[in-house]
């Protein structure tokens, strides 16, 4: 677990994200140009190349888990611990899940709502909570994913253990008669379908998450992480900061939520667990705080560092809890901060 005091490890890499990632410059261009390509291009042509079909659902899950990790690396930004994400993707997916079963509604509109209800919960539930800091923040948001999961037991709309299955695939999309996205139960590879989805779904929130952090608001919110009292005493309305800032990361827990149950066609009230919350949280820790994409790598390396592990049999959970440990001593900062020091300069 981190430090009960989380400011000097928060400012640690986010302080000075915006002074290693803000210049755009021919290089960076470069290098997101090239991650596009291999994203979009070079993966789909390797699996039809190897016949590895499921791969696709690996980094599409990858991609979805990305998406989470970026909300909560948010609140690390504004200089709070969240453990909690994995109560707004579970309620996400249900939102979208009772939409399309229920409602008879599109996933297509499902998928914004559902993450436009769990910014509006994390808004009512962030009023009081956000008021708190270091390990009573971190522990109240922890408490959220059981309780999430203890309220689709209970409620008879999420039909208790039972869940909601045979949810019908995303439907196709046609504006004036000219069809836009095609209709996922007629596809050859649905597989393909759910994973350029979820890639373009994963750079659009990066995108997003980068343009904040570069705007007026990522001003502010770094002007909170480092010392409420004093941005309060300049005019900062923190309050209304932080409730903002939670919502966002809620908003992109519940698309990445509602992504999830489009998949899988299903959804139970163990879909996503304590665990799942932690684990979003190591994927910021992992990649490096510091770093607007560092929940991407973090994910990324977290996901196949498990599966690579598995290997190791009953020692697979030792071995990856010592490298973690590992990790965090030696590069305290995430895995992007060899970079840094590669280069020499922020």
């Amino acid at each position: 677990m981190p430090s009960t005091n989380q400011t000097p490890l928060v400012e640690a890499g986010a302080a000075s994200a915006p002074i290693r990632e803000s210049a755009v410059s021919p290089r960076r261009l470069l290098g997101v140009l090239a991650f596009l390509i291999v994203v979009f291009v070079v993966v789909p042509v390797f699996i039809a190349a190897t016949g590895r079909w499921d791969f696709y659902y690996t980094l599409t899950s990858v991609a979805l888990l990305s998406i989470g990790a970026a909300g909560v690396w948010l609140t690390f930004y504004i200089g709070r611990i969240n453990i909690g994400q994995g109560a707004y993707a579970l309620i996400g997916g249900y939102v979208s899940a009772i939409l399309i079963t229920k409602a008879g509604l599109s996933f297509w509109l499902t998928l914004p709502l559902a993450g436009v209800f769990c910014a509006f919960v994390a808004v009512v539930i962030g009023l009081p909570i956000l008021r708190l800091r270091g390990v009573y923040f971190a522990m109240v948001t922890l408490v959220l994913t059981e309780v999430a999961r203890l309220t689709a037991l209970a409620l008879p709309v999420t039909n208790g253990a039972k869940g909601i299955t045979s949810i019908p695939m995303p439907g196709a999309v046609s504006i004036f008669g000219i069809p836009l996205i095609p209709d996922f139960s007629t596809l050859a590879n649905s597989k393909l379908a759910f994973y350029l989805l979820a890639a373009t779904l994963m750079v659009l929130t990066y995108l997003v998450l980068w343009r904040i952090v570069h705007s007026r608001l990522g001003h502010l919110c770094r002007s909170l992480q480092q010392n409420e009292e004093l941005a309060a005493s300049i005019g900062v309305n923190i309050a209304w900061l932080r409730v903002l800032t939670y919502a966002i990361s809620s908003f992109f827990g519940g698309i990445a939520g509602a992504m999830f149950v489009a998949i899988a066609q299903s959804i139970y009230p163990s879909s996503f667990v304590v665990q799942d919350s932690v684990n979003f949280m190591l994927y910021c820790f992992l990649g490096g705080l510091g770093y607007v994409f560092g929940p991407l790598l973090g994910t990324f390396l977290l996901y196949f560092g498990w599966d690579l592990l598995s290997a190791a049999r009953e020692f697979q959970l030792l071995i990856y809890s010592g490298s973690m440990i590992a990790l965090m001593l030696v590069l305290p900062n995430g895995v992007l901060s060899l970079f840094d020091r590669k280069g020499g300069s922020r």
